[in-house]
C-alpha cells in the first residue's frame, strides 16, 4: 500500500496505510497480552471481576491483586517496552547501522554503572551527599550520558559501519561492568543483593513509583515522534539528509541526547533488559516492509514484546517469578548472532 497524503485545512499530512493496519494489530495484540496480564497469574481471576475491580468494584482482596500488584506491573512493561522500541529505532537511524542499540552501545551499561553507585552507597556512612542526592534516577541518567559520551568519543577516531560500533559498545559495556562488579565486591551482602535483582532486569515488585519515573520518558518519546520527518532522512544517507534540508549534525545530537535520557530512565525503573530495543525496530520494519526503521510501529512492538516476555515471566515457572530480562535475553541473543551472520554473508 503506498503512501496516501491527507489534508486537515493548512495541515497536510502523509498516512502510510499498511503502517496504520500494523500498528493497529500491534496495538491489539498488545492489549490482548495486557489482559491475560491482569488475569493470569498465581491468584487467577476472571476477567470480568477484573473488569469489576478496575472500574471501582470488588473486594479488597481482587483490588490489592489486579491494582496494587499487576496493573502497575503491566503499565510499567508498556512504557519501557515503548521506550526502548522507539529509541532503539532512533539509535539505528542516526548510527545508520542495523546493529547499533543502547544496550548494545553502552548506554545500559552505563546507566546501570550510574545506578548501583547509589545503591551500593546509600546505606555507606559517610556516603557522597551530592551523590546521593541524584538518586537512583539521576545517577541513571548521568551514567547513561557518560557512557554515550564515550561512545561517541570513540566512534569520533573509527569507522561507524560493519562491526565498529558494536565493537566499541562491547568496550564500553565491559568497561563499566567493571565498574559494577567492584562496587558488588565491596557491598555489604544486603546491598549486593539488591542491586544483583536489579541488574537482572526485572519488573517484580515495582509499583507507582517507578511507574512515575517511567512516565517522565514517555514526553521524550513524543520530541522524538516530532522530529521523525528528519530522522527518516538519515536512512537515505547524511549528505542526502543535508540535501533535503536537515541538520544532520543537530538532529542526530538532539535525538541521540534524547534517546540516552529515555532509556536511563527506563533502565532506572526496570534495570538493563536486553535486546528489546535491538530486536523491536527490525521486527516493525519487517512487518511494515517500511526502508527504515518506522519510529511508532517500533514503540508498539517494543511494548508488545516486553508485555509478553514479562507474562512469560511470571507464569512460566509459577510460583517462581523470573527476571524479565532472563525471557528477553533468550530471544534476543539468537536475534544477535543471526543479524551479524546475515551481515557477514551479504
Amino acid at each position: 500500500m503506498s503512501a496516501a497524503a491527507l489534508r486537515l485545512g493548512p495541515v497536510s499530512v502523509r498516512v502510510r496505510p499498511r503502517h496504520l493496519v500494523v500498528v493497529g494489530a500491534v496495538v491489539l495484540a498488545t492489549a490482548a497480552v495486557a489482559v491475560a496480564s491482569l488475569v493470569v497469574g498465581e491468584v487467577p481471576l476472571p476477567p470480568q471481576r477484573v473488569l469489576a475491580t478496575l472500574t471501582g468494584g470488588g473486594t479488597a482482596a481482587e483490588a490489592l491483586v489486579v491494582l496494587d500488584l499487576r496493573l502497575p506491573r503491566v503499565l510499567l512493561a508498556l512504557a519501557v517496552g515503548a521506550v526502548l522500541g522507539m529509541t532503539g529505532a532512533t539509535t539505528q537511524l542516526t548510527a545508520g547501522n542495523a546493529l547499533a542499540s543502547p544496550d548494545l552501545l553502552g548506554v545500559t551499561a552505563g546507566a546501570s554503572a550510574g545506578a548501583v553507585t547509589v545503591i551500593v552507597a546509600a546505606d555507606r556512612p559517610g556516603a557522597d551527599a551530592p551523590l546521593l542526592a541524584l538518586g537512583v534516577v539521576g545517577a541513571a541518567v548521568l551514567g547513561g550520558l557518560v557512557a554515550a559520551s564515550l561512545v561517541a568519543l570513540l566512534l569520533w577516531w573509527v569507522a561507524l559501519d560493519g562491526l565498529q560500533p558494536l565493537l566499541v559498545g562491547i568496550g564500553v559495556s565491559a568497561l563499566f561492568s567493571g565498574v559494577v562488579s567492584g562496587l558488588l565486591v565491596s557491598a555489604s551482602i544486603d546491598d549486593a543483593a539488591r542491586a544483583t535483582v536489579w541488574l537482572t532486569g526485572s519488573l517484580n515488585a515495582r509499583g507507582a513509583q517507578e511507574l512515575g519515573v517511567a512516565a517522565l520518558a514517555l514526553p521524550l518519546l513524543g520530541v522524538l515522534w516530532a522530529m521523525s520527518r528528519h530522522l527518516s532522512t538519515f536512512a537515505l544517507g547524511t549528505d542526502v539528509a543535508r540535501g533535503l534540508g536537515t541538520s544532520a549534525a543537530r538532529t542526530a545530537t538532539t535525538a541521540l541526547v534524547v534517546s540516552v535520557v529515555a532509556v536511563s530512565l527506563a533502565t532506572a525503573v526496570a534495570g538493563p533488559v536486553a535486546f528489546v530495543a535491538l530486536v523491536a525496530p527490525h521486527l516493525a520494519r519487517a512487518l511494515t516492509a517500511s526502508p527504515w526503521p518506522p519510529l511508532g510501529a517500533s514503540a508498539a512492538v517494543g511494548a508488545l514484546l516486553l508485555t509478553s516476555a514479562d507474562l512469560v515471566a511470571r507464569t512460566v515457572l509459577a510460583p517462581v517469578l523470573l527476571p524479565v530480562g532472563a525471557v528477553t535475553a533468550l530471544v534476543g541473543a539468537p536475534f544477535l548472532v543471526w543479524l551479524l551472520v546475515r551481515q557477514r554473508t551479504s
